[in-house]
């Protein structure tokens, strides 16, 4: 076993390896705890039991948070809560279009869990393969941040402007791409993402795949262009790609638990995309001011990336009070 030790000690971007199969194993057990135990029978998933789940997630990863506080800093420790915070912060705006899709496939709220676990397997590959082609270039070149900086400020100027539109789910291209290029079948079978049919022209079997798949792969999709967004927003706050990583997925876990309950009252959050979109701007907009007042402390970061947020959902409750739950 003696030569385990030095293979857990190797480096891997910046971090012993003992730390990242550590990681992988808390999340790994997590989810397993989550298929195996609490939810191994499908099963329409309601508000408490939402809330509690995700409470569950969060206390999790501010625990790990809390770990990496004592293990590798104040500052490790503050930078992960504050990317922490950004990506949970950032990924609600993923609740409102995961919504649309699931409605527009009418996917019951009994088979929608199965389709956000299965997404996470794929956010945590994605994320990797992101982050680690993030962190290589920022590495490599110093001035990329600049350029994720003035992204990151665009992006926010055009969630702005755009707060108010819906994504079109029916015209998406990649939608309509899935349809050209696999059988689809007209409507659900059961849980299953893939299905033995036969085939009405030559009555032969053959794999088709259902729009439970087809929700799957767009919830991926959205998943993808929302890191585009929330990725270089980390990577403003620190460049240490476990920090980065760690942070992005505890994020994610806790916020497809709570979905559920999101789901229920997204309409009272109509606002919050504005705060979404100041956030952008604000973390864009700070990697230009280190030339002149040098790197923002995380402290400032968290606490006004908090107070937008707080802000845009205070705002947003107070001008839907009294409206209908959605349905």
């Amino acid at each position: 076993m003696d030569f385990l030790l030095p293979l857990l000690q190797a480096d891997f971007l910046g971090k012993p390896a003992w730390l990242w199969l550590s990681f992988l194993g808390i999340v790994t057990a997590l989810l397993a705890f989550d298929l195996g135990v609490l939810h191994r029978d499908e099963r329409e998933i309601g508000v408490r039991e939402s809330l509690m789940l995700s409470a569950g997630y969060i206390s999790a990863g501010l625990l790990f948070g809390a770990w990496m506080w004592a293990e590798l800093g104040a500052t490790a420790g503050m930078d992960y809560l504050t990317g922490f915070l950004i990506e949970k912060s950032l990924s609600m705006d993923n609740v409102f279009v995961i919504a649309l899709i699931f409605g527009f496939f009418a996917i019951p709220r009994e088979h929608q869990h199965r389709v956000l676990f299965w997404g996470i397997l794929g956010v945590i590959v994605l994320r990797a393969i992101m982050i680690g082609l993030g962190a290589t270039l920022v590495s490599s070149f110093s001035w990329i941040l600049y350029v994720f900086g003035a992204f990151l400020v665009l992006t926010g100027v055009k969630m702005w402007r755009m707060a108010d539109a819906e994504p079109d789910i029916a015209n998406n291209p990649l939608l309509a791409f899935l349809r050209r290029h696999l059988r689809v079948t007209d409507g659900l079978r059961g849980r299953n993402f893939l299905v033995t049919e036969p085939d009405p022209r030559t009555g032969r079997p053959v794999r088709w795949a259902t729009p439970l798949l087809l929700a799957l792969i767009l919830v991926e999709a959205v998943d993808l262009v929302f890191a585009v967004d929330s990725v270089p927003a980390i990577f403003s706050i620190t460049t240490d790609p476990f920090i980065v990583y760690t942070s992005n997925i505890f994020a994610i876990l806790g916020l497809r638990a709570l979905y559920f309950a999101l789901a229920a009252m997204i309409h009272r959050f109509h606002y919050l995309k504005y705060a979404l979109a100041a956030v952008l701007v604000f973390i864009g907009g700070k990697i230009f001011l280190v030339g002149f007042i040098g790197k923002v402390p995380a402290p400032v970061s968290l606490g006004v990336t908090f107070g937008l947020i707080a802000a845009g959902v205070a705002y947003s409750m107070w001008k839907t009070r009294g409206q209908p739950a959605s349905t």
